[in-house]
């Protein structure tokens, strides 16, 4: 899986002066449609809020003060199989961290973990343990954020957990922790089930799972997994255009998002708005900064069908994340996701599951919507990989 070089190279994020002025103009010549015919976000994203979003993005964003938080936390990149991988590396004081990879997904970035990074890397100066420390790693897909784009078709989960894995050995972990949500869950399962002799433990904060095809399974559900498969049916039929979008034609819906600020931002904010634990209104959940900062993160590098083309690449056939997961395994159920499993059918899928939580708030974003109870599930789910 290495390319011509191993070099790992720092990197950067630098926004110049052109780049913000080209998004002021794009903004201001924006044709809007008119308003959606219901009140609420069924038919979309409201036109209202994308419209107040990108007002604060023309007017008040802060350009110089974006670009310090993007490089917040030491970036570098490296080439995998002749393709360059950005991601942030940070780097414990602590010597007996354990090395820890956390991967993003759709419609995310590394930038969504910026609210953690602390933490897990040191946990002392944050009121915890020694014991909790971390070395993080959060590559950015490929095709995501400052990562290359494929050229040519075959990098979908499997080819990327196999890149994530030489990414650690690269940087001298030999055996490491595995995290992610979204496409993050399933590349770090896809990792448990191809390196499982480098994997110590994962942990998901998304948990997809097989739906139960045995009759008694179906007759003794709970109300709990009725609702959480109604919750995924519901999703499948009502919520999943997007994907279709991107798993059939990701060069189409590329256009416009890699030549309108605002067609990106309504693209992106309705799942932040879907699936997040903010009842009707993102604003709740996150603020107008760290919502376009992620969105920098597609519009500077112009990923808008580079990212989508994830999609394509892994729907088309299996997805990298069937069968069982054999590696330790712990799981945090938030309410407000659309993958809400009882413990029982996600233990079909993971043989050695040794942590379970649902919790009480949060969603499919947990590192920006909830990151202090993210950082004490990953913190009690690597206790038990380490004390079992």
């Amino acid at each position: 899986m290495t390319g011509p070089s191993e070099d790992v190279v720092p990197f950067r994020i630098g926004i110049p002066e052109s780049a913000a002025a080209d998004v002021r103009e794009r903004l201001r010549r924006t044709r809007w449609p008119e308003p959606e015919t219901v009140g609420d976000w069924s038919q979309g994203t409201r036109l209202t809020y994308v419209q107040e979003l990108c007002r604060y993005w023309l007017e008040e964003y802060d350009w110089a003060a974006a670009e310090a938080r993007l490089n917040r936390f030491p970036q570098f990149t490296t080439e995998i199989d002749g393709l360059r991988i950005h991601f942030l590396h940070v780097r414990s004081p602590h010597p007996d961290a354990l090395p820890l990879l956390m991967t993003h997904g759709w419609p995310g970035s590394t930038a969504e973990f910026h609210k953690v990074i602390g933490p897990l890397v040191d946990p002392v100066a944050f009121g915890g343990s020694a014991a909790d420390a971390f070395h993080v790693v959060c590559p950015s897909l490929p095709g995501f954020g400052f990562s290359g784009k494929p050229s040519r078709p075959g990098w979908g989960t499997e080819r990327i957990a196999d890149a994530w894995d030489a990414v650690m050995r690269r940087l001298g972990y030999l055996s490491y922790g595995a995290q992610g949500g979204d496409w993050g869950a399933r590349i770090t399962m896809t990792l448990g089930q191809r390196h499982p002799g480098h994997v110590l433990g994962i942990h998901l904060n998304m948990v997809p799972f097989p739906m139960p095809e045995d009759p008694k399974v179906v007759v003794d559900l709970t109300e709990a997994e009725r609702a959480a498969l109604d919750r995924l049916a519901r999703h499948r039929t009502q919520g999943s255009a997007y994907a279709a979008v991107q798993a059939t034609r990701p060069q189409s819906i590329g256009y416009g998002l890699t030549d309108s600020p605002a067609a990106l931002a309504a693209w992106l904010i309705e799942k932040f708005e879907e699936w997040s634990d903010c009842d009707g209104d993102p604003g709740t959940a996150f603020t107008s900064d760290e919502l376009l900062d992620n969105i920098l993160m597609y519009w500077l590098p112009a990923t808008g069908a580079s990212a989508a083309r994830l999609y394509w690449e892994s729907f088309a056939g299996a997805t990298g994340d069937e069968g069982p997961v054999p590696v330790p395994t712990g799981c945090s159920v938030f309410p407000a996701d659309y993958y809400r499993p009882s413990r029982r059918l996600a233990e079909r899928r993971f043989p050695d599951l040794r942590h379970w939580n649902e919790l009480d708030k949060g969603g499919h974003f947990p590192a920006l919507e909830q990151p202090a109870a993210l950082v004490a599930e990953l913190r009690t789910a690597f206790r038990a990989f380490k004390d079992a």
